[in-house]
């Protein structure tokens, strides 16, 4: 038995299966999206067989379903990264699970420090690409040929103009940009964030790229959002620490919230 298979008949029992419209994974100090999802069916990730416990603070740990905008959605309140254990698939058995419960699409949330003084704390930023920086890859190991899994258009052209109309729709400033992902846990150096500009980074985190490596590979339709809770070491005098990341975020969760709201409004059912 694969382990996203041992997972799937206790969600079932749980009160889990799908379909959805979409999955959600929330990042750091973002778990006030939960809020927003009425009629929840909440499970910790501990009661979950294959889940990993996430060991960062923001990061609440649980698995919900509910509605958002009348939609059915599975909500990842928080994620495990690749720095705390070294291993970049750690999100497989989630998103394999939520995959074979029926979810269709996958939006990812991530807190990520800006490179553009112009776009600064409490912005959102919706990703069109990513730069694989960490040196990492969630399919190291996997032995079918679809490792081998194209990424040109990584985060999806239609999810990505649906977002850019509910940005609209909701008065809220939706820029794109590119996402550099740094392994962690440390923040990046001046020099580091001076490079990732360079290669034509927007943005920087530790988190994100892995789960669109996986849902890709699952076959699921890709859309990301950075809540940006800092400028990038040396922009503008930043100097990034993780409780500065964690008190931008949730001061930025309603803002996400009514995106993400507004986002799954324009989505099919399942």
């Amino acid at each position: 038995m694969a382990p996203d298979d041992a997972a799937i008949a206790p969600l079932r029992a749980a009160g889990f299966a799908g379909p959805y419209a979409l999955a959600i994974v929330t990042g750091t100090g973002l778990g006030a999206l939960v809020e927003a999802v009425t009629d929840r069916v909440s499970l910790d990730y501990a009661a979950i067989p294959g889940f990993p416990a996430p060991g960062v603070s923001g990061h609440g740990g649980r698995l919900h379903r509910g509605r958002l905008s009348g939609r059915p959605v599975l909500v990842f309140e928080g994620r495990t990264h690749a720095y705390e254990t070294g291993n970049a698939a750690a999100m497989r058995v989630p998103l394999a699970a939520a995959r074979a419960l029926g979810a269709a699409r996958l939006l990812l949330t991530n807190a990520a420090g800006s490179l553009r003084p112009e776009i600064g704390p409490g912005r959102l930023v919706m990703l069109a690409d990513h730069i694989n920086l960490s040196g990492l890859n969630p399919l190291i190991g996997e032995p079918s040929d679809a490792r081998f899994v194209p990424m040109t258009e990584a985060y999806d052209p239609g999810l990505r103009a649906h977002l850019s109309a509910a940005a609209e729709e909701t008065g809220l400033p939706l820029p794109a940009g590119v996402y550099a992902w740094f392994s962690g846990p440390s923040f990046e150096t001046p020099a580091e964030v001076r490079m990732a500009g360079i290669l034509g980074a927007d943005l920087v985190g530790m988190s994100t790229v892995p789960e669109t490596i996986l849902a890709r590979f699952l076959g699921m339709p890709v859309a990301a959002i950075s809540v940006v809770t800092n400028l990038a070491a040396g922009i503008a005098g930043g100097d990034p620490h993780h409780a500065e990341t964690k008190a931008v975020a949730a001061r930025a969760g309603a803002d996400l919230a009514r995106l993400a709201a507004g986002f799954v409004g324009r989505l099919p059912e399942a």
